[in-house]
């Protein structure tokens, strides 16, 4: 007969208040004094690249077909992000901001004031839903394997779960378990099961459901039952 298994580790008990963790773009909207003009014509950039990704694929975000989307020179594109690489980092950043800012302070489920168990339902079904809409901008800027789980934005992300499962679970190792949660929803495991398998986002989304409720030891909501997740506005 085996032994017992050891109790589970309890690190990082004084764990604070979850903090924003930016990819930050060496933009200007990173200055503290950015001009009204400036920010509005970063945001109009932005929205032009977000409808080139929607509609035609991350492949067709380039410099030029920015520019002719938002009626600018090139040249206004190349100085404002650089080069391609930024403009894929600036608008990861802004879906990023968007995503903790509902985790931090916005609406239950998403935000406070839900119990744990409810929040975890809602963050994988948010994250699912984001990773659908946006996945080609989010497989082409994917880190590296070796960047992954270091990835400032995935760090949040993960203390995020690593906290609600402390409510919840607090007699299991939290932050291993986050960690098989966050598995679950990986941009490159949501293109596999959704474009390869072809599986409906639904099905996805009643296996997260059912994860969380193994993992937490709770009941999975009825099927069309559960809290609707409050999805970041744009």
């Amino acid at each position: 007969m085996s032994a017992a298994l050891p109790p589970f580790p309890r690190p990082q008990e004084n764990v604070g208040p979850l903090e924003l963790l930016q990819l930050g773009t060496g933009t200007d909207e990173d200055e503290p004094c950015l001009r009204a003009d400036a920010a509005r014509n970063r945001a109009r950039l932005l929205e032009a690249a977000e409808r080139l990704v929607a509609e035609h694929g991350a492949a067709a975000l380039t410099m030029e077909a920015v520019a002719t989307a938002a009626c600018v020179g090139k040249g206004t594109v190349f100085r404002r992000f650089g080069d391609r690489t930024g403009l894929l980092a600036a608008l990861l950043d802004h879906s990023e901001r968007k995503f903790q800012a509902a985790l931090l302070s916005g609406p239950p489920p998403l935000g406070p004031g839900a119990p744990p168990v409810e929040r975890l339902r809602a963050f994988g079904c948010a994250l699912l839903d984001r990773s659908v809409d946006k996945l080609e901008l989010l497989l082409a800027g994917e880190p590296s394997a070796e960047r992954r789980h270091a990835f400032p934005p995935r760090r949040f992300l993960h203390q995020h779960v690593t906290l609600l499962l402390r409510e919840a679970v607090p007699d299991a190792d939290c932050e291993l378990l986050a960690h098989t949660l966050m598995a679950y929803l990986d941009a490159p495991l949501i293109h596999h099961l959704t474009e390869q398998r072809g599986l409906p986002t639904e099905r996805v989304r009643a296996g997260w459901l059912d994860l969380v409720a193994r993992v937490t030891r709770t009941e999975s909501p009825a099927r069309g039952s559960e809290s609707p997740a409050t999805e970041p506005t744009a």
